[in-house]
């Protein structure tokens, strides 16, 4: 697992050779990543676990809408992208690895469940199966890849929701935990509110996984300040991944307190943006991954906040949340 110490204080604890970092493409070094978004989408199909098929998008239709969105942020700075769409809701690793060639850029994919929206988006194996066997599921797309791509995750991606975790949900969580002991991957969880975050650490904690192994994805979702960086103290990452204009100043402020409490070696920030949508006309709205370019990092510099700071959050942390250690990166 990862040493919850080791990041507690910053990325640059982790020493930049000490693993690798699995793309769709393969392994690459750490400090070859460069500046990443760590949660965005190319492709979503919300039809639903039952109904969701490849055979629902024409791939080479999506390829051709989703490629100028990539080009343009490889344009803007961006040398890699976290693509966050789980299993059942149109993950596509061959799509992946054709747009990361054409793109240039290195994009992540994921193994793992989302439980959030009312569980629809769960095989029906997931409410029979046990912790052990749904673990063994996703430690096998590590090994072996996934299904017949030979293309291996670089995250684990879990969903959870509600007011408080429901016993499936738990189940998800500890699966994931069982899962990370033996591939060293980051555990992404689909979260918000930061008293469903504190409960996923207290369970990852019982498993014996470190605080810095999960990512708590849509902490902005959290509107108390206090809680978010009182999270932050157990030593996750903070995902904040909703960037939009609109949002500049409360972003800004969010880095700058994190900061000044020496957080800010913990902290993500992303889009969730995107994304081609199967059963729509021309793949629906697709939003691009510009604003965080355009608008978040020019109003940071604007408030202060150094360039060693922002390559900090935008390089740095990436690279240090997504590296598999080196014990694990070997594995075939």
């Amino acid at each position: 697992m990862a040493a919850p110490v080791a990041l507690a204080h910053g990325a640059a604890a982790l020493a930049p050779e000490s693993g690798i970092i699995m793309t769709v493409r393969g392994p690459i070094r750490p400090r070859n990543l460069g500046l990443m978004l760590p949660h965005e989408h190319v492709l979503v199909d919300f039809i639903g676990a039952e109904k969701v098929s490849a055979d629902r998008y024409d791939a080479a239709d999506a390829y051709s809408v989703i490629l100028p969105h990539l080009v343009r942020a490889r344009k803007l700075g961006c040398r890699a992208l976290a693509e966050c769409t789980p299993s059942y809701l149109g993950k596509d690793p061959a799509l992946l690895a054709r747009l990361s060639k054409a793109s240039r850029l290195h994009l992540l994919t994921n193994t793992g469940y989302y439980g959030a929206a009312d569980n629809k988006f769960l095989p029906r194996h997931a409410w029979a199966e046990s912790t052990e066997q749904l673990a063994a599921r996703w430690i096998a797309e590590w090994r072996e890849g996934i299904g017949a791509t030979g293309i291996r995750p670089g995250f684990i991606k879990i969903g959870v929701g509600g007011e408080k975790l429901s016993g499936l949900h738990r189940k998800l969580v500890r699966a994931a935990a069982l899962a990370h002991r033996e591939t060293g991957l980051v555990i992404a969880s689909h979260t918000g509110p930061a008293a469903l975050a504190a409960e996923q650490l207290d369970i990852l904690r019982t498993e014996g996984v470190g605080a810095s192994a999960f990512i708590w994805v849509h902490a902005q979702a959290e509107q108390d300040a206090a809680k978010c960086l009182s999270i932050a103290e157990q030593g996750c990452w903070v995902s904040f991944d909703g960037f939009s204009p609109q949002d500049a100043e409360r972003y800004t402020e969010v880095c700058k307190a994190f900061r000044d409490r020496n957080r800010l070696g913990q902290l993500l920030l992303s889009h969730d943006a995107g994304w081609y949508r199967p059963g729509e006309p021309n793949g629906g709205n697709f939003r691009g991954y510009d604003d965080l370019f355009r608008v978040l990092l020019p109003r940071l510099r604007e408030a202060g906040v150094n360039d060693t700071d922002i390559h900090r959050v935008t390089v740095a942390n990436p690279a240090a949340a997504f590296t598999v250690p080196g014990r694990n990166s070997a594995r075939p």
